[in-house]
């Protein structure tokens, strides 16, 4: 299948991944007529916090970072969003300015949908709209293990927990580091400490040979250690 075919909404793969999968097939031809395909260079944003979103973006490549600035002016990592994800759908729906960031952690491949299309659905697809709730309600509770993790676990627990998911959700590259390289400040971000502190950190699992560095690639070496440090053991 040409190109040209495979990034027309009712032909992507993609959809199969979020609520679109949901959509009628004529739906996602009007959808397909009225997007726009972009290409977003690494470090550049997708969305400000506070900005007000005429669209939503749905990922065919690539990862960004979710991010909201505390009050003591910190960037708190919430969410590694990737192929798949559709981005800035509560903003829409609600018509309120984005509550994230969106920052691309690589460069990426995004199809930009028109509000008026989203809206559309909803109004005339139940089916769509469950979809749609379906994954809020998954947001929600993303956002509510995060606060208890936040409150309830040490660093050490975190930042285990953060690179076993890394490791399960964006596998290794042909030498066995983390296929998906953040910046110790980015990890720090995710983990929610501050970037020393993870750095000593990430230094101690070092030397407890839970894991090896390169740069700022790493490879996990004993996942059943840093599953027990996970778990509070």
């Amino acid at each position: 299948m040409a190109a040209h075919e495979e990034s027309r909404c009712e032909n992507c793969i993609i959809r199969q991944l979020n609520s679109l999968k949901a959509l009628k097939k004529e739906e996602l031809k009007a959808i397909s007529d009225s997007k726009e395909t972009r290409t977003i260079k690494k470090g550049e944003p997708l969305f400000k916090e506070g900005e007000k979103l005429n669209g939503v973006f749905c990922v065919r490549n690539g990862v960004s970072k979710l991010s909201k600035i505390s009050d003591n002016g910190k960037d708190q990592i919430v969410k590694i969003a990737s192929k798949g994800e559709v981005m800035g759908q509560r903003s829409v729906i609600a018509e309120e300015a984005t509550n994230l960031s969106a920052v691309a952690l690589n460069d990426m491949e995004v199809c930009f949908i028109p509000k008026t299309n989203i809206t559309a659905r909803i109004e005339d697809n139940p089916a769509f709209t469950q979809a749609i709730l379906k994954y809020m309600a998954q947001e929600l509770k993303l956002a509510d293990d995060v606060i208890v993790n936040m409150a309830q676990k040490t660093v050490n627990q975190r930042l285990a927990e953060v690179l076993l998911y890394l490791d399960k959700t964006f596998g290794q590259d042909d030498e066995g580091y983390l296929a998906l390289i953040l910046s110790r400040s980015d990890i720090a971000d995710v983990v929610g400490t501050a970037t020393e502190l993870c750095i000593r950190t990430l230094a101690k699992f070092k030397k407890e040979q839970l894991l090896e560095t390169k740069g700022k690639r790493i490879k996990l070496l004993d996942k059943k250690g840093l599953t027990q440090i996970k778990e509070g053991f």
